[in-house]
């Protein structure tokens, strides 16, 4: 519940669509565990329910969609071991599960800011429509953390090395871009959005079909990435960002320069294995590199500087992405044994 009382996530039917409504506005719908632990076994519902036919979810309050998880509180119990530090990554990593294997037709309506936690509850469900007060990205780099809730498997699979790009800069797509870049199915204009919910009520294919927007060759006609990201290391992407000399690839090394060196290799290895893998794969390797963050000390270095004290200047450790060895990135990966991620 929120401070006033009010519910932190509405669950309502509205004929024969479920919809969720995330109602924190004044944190911009940041993702917390109740939250989670109110949607998970109300989708379950909704998916074994033959009066229910389409589950929307979309936000409160006009600004965002959902802004991310409620990091501040992971922060807090991961400094003195509280069990939060486990439960809300692993409870967030079924919940997106269950969004990406959900049997009938989920729509995300993804106006306003959409990051970190919001994008897990979007984008691996059938369809996520963007409006022009979009606002993408995964900045998980700039606190010590990697772009998780599924991003090992759905950014590999943006166009050449788009995906990349946005996972290690935390780049912000902003209004149709989103649906340009294959983040959003669809495209709608924002006081269109309400007409659209109406309709899907009677016919999902035929309300989404008529408000489509088609893809442009995204990478060609905006960022051009692939050449600039197409490399065997970090390292080598920071190489061929400083050599290149355009303001394109001279504004993304300033970009790469001021994230966590670690979070930048083990990103790097999460797309780079991500590519290959099932989602559910994915979410139990990246359960792994969220208690390998727990553990660490970027996380919380990049939470004060970036959250808290707001002073913009964290001091990671290492500091370097040279001192960042192979080995400690490893670890990261390995397995957790009996509190490994089970789906």
């Amino acid at each position: 519940m929120s401070s006033h009382g009010e519910p932190e996530v509405l669950l309502d039917k509205v004929g024969r669509a479920g919809v969720i409504t995330m109602n924190r506005p004044k944190v911009l719908n940041a993702l917390n565990l109740t939250m989670i632990r109110q949607i998970l076994p109300q989708l379950k519902k909704w998916e074994n329910d033959a009066e229910t036919d389409i589950v929307i979810i979309k936000g409160a309050g006009g600004k965002a969609f959902c802004a991310g998880g409620d990091i501040r509180a992971v922060t807090e119990a991961g400094k003195v071991g509280d069990s939060l530090a486990q439960d809300f990554f692993r409870e967030e990593y079924t919940l997106n599960n269950t969004i990406g294997s959900f049997k009938k037709p989920y729509i995300a309506f993804i106006g306003g800011i959409t990051m970190g936690g919001g994008v897990g509850l979007s984008v691996h469900g059938r369809f996520r429509v963007a409006t022009e007060k979009t606002l993408f990205a995964m900045p998980e780099t700039a606190i010590g953390l990697f772009p998780d809730v599924g991003g090992g498997y759905f950014l590999p699979r943006l166009q050449g090395k788009l995906g990349l790009f946005l996972a290690l800069t935390g780049f912000r797509l902003k209004g149709r871009d989103v649906q340009r870049a294959g983040v959003a199915t669809h495209f709608v204009d924002s006081v269109k959005v309400l007409h659209l919910m109406v309709n899907l009520g009677r016919s999902v294919k035929a309300a989404v079909r008529s408000h489509v927007h088609f893809k442009v060759d995204f990478i060609l006609t905006f960022l051009s990435p692939n050449r600039l990201f197409s490399a065997s290391s970090m390292e080598g992407i920071m190489q061929n960002l400083k050599a290149d000399g355009s303001e394109f690839a001279k504004k993304q090394a300033e970009v790469l320069s001021k994230m966590s060196p670690t979070s930048l290799k083990i990103t790097y290895r999460q797309l780079q294995a991500g590519a290959t893998l099932s989602l559910q794969e994915v979410l139990v390797m990246e359960y792994r590199l969220s208690q390998a963050c727990m553990r660490g000390c970027d996380f919380y270095e990049g939470v004060r500087a970036v959250l808290v004290d707001k002073d913009q200047s964290p001091k990671w450790n290492p500091s370097t992405l040279e001192e960042v060895s192979e080995q400690s990135v490893d670890e990261c990966f390995s397995s957790l044994g009996e509190k490994d991620l089970t789906l």
